[in-house]
């Protein structure tokens, strides 16, 4: 007896240092235009949100974590490149024909395109956004060896689309012409999970860049939304457009969006389940975010649901509300269980975050580093500062160095815009404008704000570009 006891845990110890020396998966989820708030424990208190609760509580939690910017498609290329708004390629929102949005070019290398070429099958299900099919940008191109989902964001409003693509094939969803017939985050949804449940025999990167709860607020009538269409005795809206190719929101729409974002919190539950069916759950990671602040678009009604919590601002805003998101990290024997971090660090850090996770070397030309660290709970790196900027409302620049926090507003139209500062430990709501009482900082975060800005013809930001 004795000696099977011996060879057993000679077994297990062999198994966890392989497991160690395993590279580990990953699966990346982030949500659309979810604010802070939006997820119980950041809050909420109309939305339940149990799963994304669970991982959270298992997991850590960051509490100063920060999105690309505040909208869709310069953010995931902060993502993607490692690069703030200043230095990124794509910076704005901008359409791109006949379908998508203005690609990465073909120099912009992507951490997928890295994990890829390092023997990870790679996979992206959801929204694209950064290059239509054939171009600089085509997702298969950056990194995915599978993708499915929508690659324009701004079809991607309808739920019930008359396509999508897989990889480079266009999937008709004829039926969707004619009624409400197939939802296009479940589709999404069902090629996730069936990805998820095949065997890939190597480490896999799954890249969910889910559309809920993004605007139209739109879903199937099912008990989830009934629920809450009696939760909230709400009162039906008048929805005037019809018309299937205009953007259009439920008549509850209360209920609409909290059932979308129980309906993402269902799809992080069943992740979770499969890992730990497929018994590869020490092995892989698991990341929950979001792209951005809350929206207030056709049905979005961020002030009902305190989307954006304490913080002032919600999505195109570079207050707080607008990009600052939750972020959440899960591994069992790497996170230690319930824990928070309150070090500010932002998207342009995960390109390095997962080359480390990896075991690969970290690149050199990204604005971040491996926050790798922090998600073990050891003494993690910051920054001297965190920059962005929006090309939207005027243009707008931002910059967070320690507990101050800088934005400047109507930078296309006026040379030396003032700017606006807030002491972030004392008025995390920004409320109070010191610029006035703190020179010295303010001419210090300018020089910032003038160095992190690399002028880009597309996206030029400066009254003096123009």
């Amino acid at each position: 007896m004795r000696k099977i006891l011996s060879i057993i845990f000679a077994l297990t110890i062999s198994v966890i240092v392989f497991g160690q020396n395993q590279k580990p998966n990953i699966i990346f989820i982030i949500a659309d235009d979810l604010g802070y708030g939006d997820i119980g424990v950041n809050g909420q208190e109309k939305i339940e949100t149990p799963n994304i609760n669970r991982l959270a509580k298992m997991g850590v939690q960051f509490k100063q974590f920060y999105a690309g910017t505040a909208v869709c498609a310069p953010s995931r290329a902060s993502l993607m490149t490692g690069l703030h708004t200043g230095h990124a390629p794509v910076r704005g929102n901008k359409g791109f024909q006949p379908e998508g949005q203005t690609p990465l070019p073909d120099s912009s290398i992507t951490f997928p395109m890295i994990l890829q070429k390092a023997g990870y099958t790679t996979a992206a299900f959801g929204k694209w956004g950064l290059g239509y099919i054939t171009t600089s940008g085509d997702p298969q191109k950056k990194g995915f060896d599978e993708f499915y989902g929508y690659n324009c964001q701004s079809l991607a409003h309808n739920y019930y689309p008359d396509h999508l693509w897989h990889n480079h094939k266009r999937i008709d969803l004829p039926g969707n012409l004619k009624y409400d017939s197939a939802y296009s985050a479940d589709l999404i949804h069902e090629q996730a999970m069936k990805f998820l449940k095949t065997d890939h025999g190597k480490p896999f990167f799954l890249f969910l860049p889910y559309t809920l709860p993004h605007a139209d607020v739109f879903l199937p009538h099912d008990s989830v939304y009934n629920y809450y269409v009696k939760k909230f005795n709400e009162k039906p809206v008048e929805v005037k457009s019809t018309d299937r190719e205009a953007h259009h929101f439920d008549p509850y729409p209360h209920a609409a969006f909290a059932a979308m974002v129980a309906r993402l919190d269902r799809y992080t539950g069943e992740i979770m389940k499969a890992v730990e069916e497929k018994g590869i759950a020490r092995n892989t990671i698991i990341i929950f975010t979001s792209d951005n602040g809350p929206h207030r678009e056709n049905g979005g009604d961020p002030d009902f649901f305190n989307s954006n919590g304490i913080f002032r601002g919600i999505k195109r805003d570079l207050y707080e509300g607008g990009i600052h998101v939750p972020f959440i990290a899960y591994q069992p024997g790497v996170t230690k269980a319930g824990t928070d971090n309150n070090t500010p660090l932002a998207f342009w850090d995960l390109f390095n975050t997962f080359l480390d996770m990896a075991q690969l070397p970290q690149s050199k030309y990204t604005d971040g580093f491996s926050i790798l660290p922090a998600i073990k709970g050891q003494k993690q790196q910051t920054h001297p500062y965190l920059y962005w900027e929006f090309h939207e409302g005027g243009g707008r620049q931002a910059v967070r160095m320690g507990i101050w926090k800088a934005v400047r507003l109507n930078v296309n139209k006026e040379k030396n815009a003032p700017l606006e500062l807030y002491d972030l430990q004392k008025d995390p709501s920004e409320t109070n404008n010191i610029a006035t009482k703190y020179p010295a900082i303010v001419q210090q975060i300018e020089k910032i704000m003038t160095g992190a800005h690399q002028s880009n013809r597309d996206w030029p930001l400066l009254a003096s570009e123009f």
